[in-house]
């Protein structure tokens, strides 16, 4: 039983530092920068902004009134131009 304990313990050792070498040897949250230095992952923060909405008012319009052709909306009937 011990040996078998022995043998997780070092293959979880292994895989722990195989994960820092994926990371380019900098550890967990960390990269290697273009100059060979370790940086931190993750960068500036991206804010978008919501779009404005901009209502336009209600705009209740009469219906139109049609006057035969020659005549014209006057004085609250068609009349003669």
């Amino acid at each position: 039983m011990k040996y078998l304990f022995a043998a997780v313990l070092m293959a979880t050792t292994i895989a722990g530092f195989g994960a820092a070498n994926a990371a380019g040897g900098c550890g967990p949250g960390m990269h290697r920068g273009p100059e060979g230095g370790c940086r931190v992952n993750g960068g500036g923060v991206v804010v978008v902004e919501r779009p404005v909405v901009v209502e336009r008012p209600v705009v209740m319009v009469r219906p139109g009134r049609v006057c035969p052709i020659g005549f014209s909306w006057r004085y609250g009937r068609c009349r003669p131009l």
